[in-house]
């Protein structure tokens, strides 16, 4: 009995953390094309509008999560991901004249991937641990998408927007 309730309480927190990183991926997906336009370097700008067709294709993911969960696909408003995004936000109007906003825009989108990061390997574990192989699969896919998009973003900022950002100041 105490195991089904575990089960049902972990299942029950699945879902809901499920519904927080779909409305994320949804925020995400408005907020990454503000900072493409926002970007001065090509290199920052192209990396925003390549994460923002993978964020599409994490999205269809979560969907398909959801469907075989049996559930509407639906999200729960994040305070977490909204603060982070906000503070996206003031980046681009605080340094919008700058010649560090590139190196802030980085910051703040790194910031993201690391929320993205922590979510989807929550989701990664839980979906294994109740036996959810098929949904744990489509969520390690988007994890390693997220790491992959998290150091090119460590690559861009040691190559190229860090070094641009000092060298105009």
């Amino acid at each position: 009995m105490e195991t089904d309730m575990k089960t049902k309480e972990l299942d029950t927190a699945f879902h809901d953390m499920l519904k927080d990183v779909y409305y994320a991926e949804r925020q995400i997906l408005k907020a990454l094309p503000k900072m493409a336009r926002a970007a001065k370097s090509e290199q920052l700008k192209e990396a925003f509008k390549t994460h923002r067709e993978e964020t599409e294709g994490q999205k269809e993911r979560l969907e398909k999560v959801f469907e075989l969960l049996g559930k509407r696909a639906q999200g729960k408003t994040c305070p977490a991901i909204d603060g982070i995004i906000e503070e996206g936000s003031e980046v681009m109007d605080e340094y919008k004249d700058s010649p560090a906003l590139d190196a802030a825009l980085l910051a703040a989108a790194q910031a993201v991937e690391h929320y993205e990061m922590a979510r989807y390997g929550t989701l990664v574990a839980w979906a294994r641990t109740l036996g959810m192989e098929d949904a744990a699969k489509l969520l390690a896919e988007t994890l390693e998408e997220e790491k992959k998009t998290d150091g090119l973003l460590n690559d861009l900022a040691g190559a190229e927007v860090n070094q641009s950002a000092l060298a105009a100041a």
